[in-house]
């Protein structure tokens, strides 16, 4: 029987989102399976593979958006917070502190 999975979404309003979804799945690329499609490559999507769980990430003009995906609050609450301890190195000249993060239905 599979397990139930849970998703919060974050939001992080930037003009530069692209360039944070390209760092991430570079630095990620190293130690988790990830997927980048820059088919449009003013709006690139990703996903990576952590063992708790998925992180899809999009981005365009004006944000990027993380959603993240796993089996239990705590598990969501650990990838938040890779996601935005990684976002505050890469994004410190725009005093990034974390994303806006929702619940998703």
């Amino acid at each position: 029987m599979s397990q139930t999975q849970i998703h919060d979404t974050g939001i992080f309003q930037t003009p530069n989102a692209a360039k944070y979804l390209r760092q991430l799945c570079k630095h990620f690329g190293h130690k988790i399976e990830v997927q980048l499609d820059e088919a449009t490559p003013e709006a690139p999507t990703a996903t990576l593979t952590f063992d708790r769980g998925p992180i899809t990430l999009t981005a365009d003009a004006t944000q990027l958006t993380a959603t993240v995906t796993g089996p239990n609050a705590d598990e969501l609450a650990t990838a938040r917070y890779i996601i935005d301890k990684h976002l505050e190195r890469f994004a410190f000249r725009e005093a990034f502190t974390n994303m806006t993060w929702a619940a998703s239905a």
